[in-house]
């Protein structure tokens, strides 16, 4: 008989694999459940902000994930009609000295082949592709998870769940019936494109850059290396039968983007672009519980999945693993005072990344009088203020912070 795990994990994205890696860092099992019966990760790029990479360096994930990588010198603020800059924030040797750790972009499916490649060298922890946990109910002693492989049901017993299993999260109503998860009125634009065949208008240097609009929204950044370019436009868009789905990767015609984009610099790149995969922006109810009777903890998007637009999801769910499992080791014999103490410490830092999601939005969609004063004041600031604005955010180190 297989010895029972410490921890049973739902989900095997960037916030199940992570926990896992952090958890048998503090000499923890776990046993992954994944839905997917091949590993395989949506989506385009993403950033890794240094309050995250800090974590994934004392893992070990920087040293698989660095080739594929890019560290960009800079994040920039262009206007989209004109492409003019109107703010940069230094990055690279300057921001990794003043944080700690170094700012990298990369893509999705790189990180979490660095993850997994990291998960199958550990003893202690057991992925199992193809079976999702589809509810758990308390015991006397842990949870008990009911799982499916295809037809099959079978039951699993752990002192502890933790459910990774992303915005759509079936294991959210374990903590509240009332929980679930909301179309936001966003959609997201995304594909990767070849570096020589981006266009003039995104000939940038190696930096992150946001082109704003009052329309639409616009982040490009290198990744796999360098040879590719990751963009991602935001839109509105209406609560259609199709946003409401269930569903991250979607085909859809290009003709919003194309509205949105008229009459800017920008608007020649969507000829350049084969096809977009169209995500709607959904986000879970920031007020429901993280944890469930002391037995099951939420983390990553299936606990505060908000809308992009502080760049901070993978981040988020990066911190929450090193917290919640720095927690579990200081608190061994008494995991409802870990599970409190890591909602209790983990909410406020959340909202406050969300403020500065809805911050960020509101600056790069301004238009008139307010487009003219945002660029007026970010011209006039120097790079150093600027950084500084950040310190809150990419200085935070989730595990120093549990002895503060």
């Amino acid at each position: 008989m297989a010895e029972r795990p410490a921890v049973l994990i739902a989900g095997a994205g960037i916030a199940g694999l992570t926990m896992a890696l952090a958890l048998a860092r503090h000499g923890f099992r776990a046993r992954i459940y994944e839905r997917e019966p091949l590993l395989r990760e949506v989506g385009a790029g993403l950033q890794l902000s240094p309050n995250a990479t800090r974590i994934l360096d004392r893992l070990g994930v920087l040293d698989v994930l660095a080739p594929r990588a890019v560290r960009p010198l800079a994040v920039e603020l262009r206007n989209a009609a004109t492409l003019e800059r109107v703010a940069r924030v230094p990055l690279g040797a300057v921001a990794e000295r003043r944080w700690g750790a170094p700012y990298l972009v990369a893509h999705r499916a790189d990180l979490q082949a660095a993850l997994i490649s990291l998960v199958r060298r550990q003893r202690g922890i057991e992925l199992v592709t193809g079976t999702a946990v589809e509810d758990a109910e308390l015991t006397e002693d842990g949870v008990r998870a009911r799982i499916t492989r295809g037809w099959i049901s079978e039951q699993a017993d752990a002192p502890l769940l933790i459910a990774a299993d992303g915005v759509w999260s079936r294991l959210r109503r374990t903590a509240s019936a009332a929980a679930g998860s909301r179309f936001t009125g966003h959609l997201a634009w995304r594909t990767t494109l070849p570096r020589d065949k981006a266009g003039e208008a995104l000939a940038v240097a190696d930096t992150v850059t946001a082109f704003m609009h009052p329309r639409f929204h616009l982040i490009a950044y290198p990744v796999s290396g360098g040879r590719e370019l990751n963009l991602v436009a935001f839109t509105r868009g209406e609560a259609t039968r199709q946003a409401m789905r269930q569903d991250w990767a979607q085909e859809a015609s290009d003709a919003p983007l194309r509205d949105a984009m008229a009459e800017t610099a920008l608007l020649p790149l969507i000829d350049t672009v084969p096809s977009w995969t169209v995500w709607p922006i959904h986000a879970a109810h920031p007020g429901a519980p993280w944890i469930h009777g002391d037995r099951v903890a939420l983390i990553g998007d299936a606990a505060h999945a908000v809308p992009p637009f502080a760049a901070q999801g993978a981040a988020m769910a990066i911190e929450d693993a090193a917290t919640l499992a720095a927690l579990l080791a200081r608190h061994r014999d008494n995991m409802p005072v870990a599970l409190s103490a890591y909602q209790r410490i983990r909410k406020p830092r959340m909202a406050q990344v969300a403020r500065r999601g809805r911050f960020n939005r509101f600056v790069w969609h301004a238009g008139g009088p307010v487009a003219l004063a945002r660029d007026l004041i970010l011209r006039k600031r120097d790079e150093t203020a600027l950084m500084a604005d950040f310190d809150w955010l990419y200085g935070f180190d989730a595990e120093a912070e549990l002895d503060g």
